[in-house]
């Protein structure tokens, strides 16, 4: 019976060790599984010192170390999957930028803004500009710059929904599809379209290909534009795979 209770108690203890490792702070984590592993080591150390069983000390540290080890993953795992179940971090935004737009795609709202880099507006913010300067600016990229046209158009489904292209007497090749948008992407470019720093592994790049494809599917109303930028961000950086 004895034995029942304790382990019971070690079970539950255990449980809640690992839930409060899932969700507290990692550093905060790191500091207390450090010096709690190092004072329970002592403890011990001191205890089979002064009962003279140094071999026992020996056959702990064998069978211990690989535990540890084996509880570090299990408990990782743990944390791994508490992040994915709370979702993308607050106020995370991408980048795209064109011949004529430096763009932001904020993660939470799936909203775009922008600002005009080069032409007749270049120093605004896509904002400030009204309906009619949108379109005077759309047909200066659709001759210039088919990448920069498909963005403006995303922006401006975005803002003003369909309708704008009533008043539009341009087409720019960009309302081909995606394929026809812009060049080759370059890694750093693919890293801040998802949003991420260099050195991210594939799990993260993976994470935030399918957040933002969740935020921005055509299927949803969101931009075929950036559906193919993020698609191409993703197998610029890890392949088709």
């Amino acid at each position: 019976m004895t034995y029942l209770v304790l382990g019971l108690s070690l079970l539950i203890g255990f449980a809640l060790m690992a839930r409060w490792y899932a969700t507290a702070d990692p550093a905060k984590v790191r500091g207390f599984l450090k010096w709690a592993f190092i004072s329970i080591a002592i403890v011990a150390g001191l205890f089979f010192v002064f009962r003279g069983k140094l071999d026992v000390i020996w056959w702990i540290g064998i069978v211990a170390v690989p535990a540890l080890l084996r509880w570090r993953a299990i408990f990782q795992a743990l944390r791994n999957s508490a992040k994915a179940a709370q979702g993308p971090t607050p106020g995370q935004q991408s980048s795209v930028n064109t011949a004529f737009f430096e763009m932001e795609l904020d993660h939470d709202s799936g909203r775009m803004a922008g600002r005009v880099r080069a032409g007749q507006f270049s120093g605004r913010e896509l904002a400030s500009l009204g309906i009619e300067q949108l379109l005077e600016l759309l047909a200066e990229c659709a001759d210039q710059d088919e990448q920069s046209a498909a963005v403006l158009e995303s922006y401006l489904d975005q803002e003003h929904g369909p309708d704008w292209r009533e008043f539009d007497g341009t087409e720019s090749d960009a309302k081909r599809g995606p394929s026809t948008a812009g060049g080759a992407m370059s890694r750093e470019q693919a890293l801040d379209v998802l949003g991420l720093e260099p050195g991210a592994g594939e799990e993260e790049i993976r994470d935030a290909h399918r957040r933002l494809m969740l935020a921005n599917h055509p299927d949803k109303g969101g931009s075929t534009f950036l559906a193919a930028q993020i698609n191409r961000a993703k197998d610029v950086l890890i392949g088709t795979g």
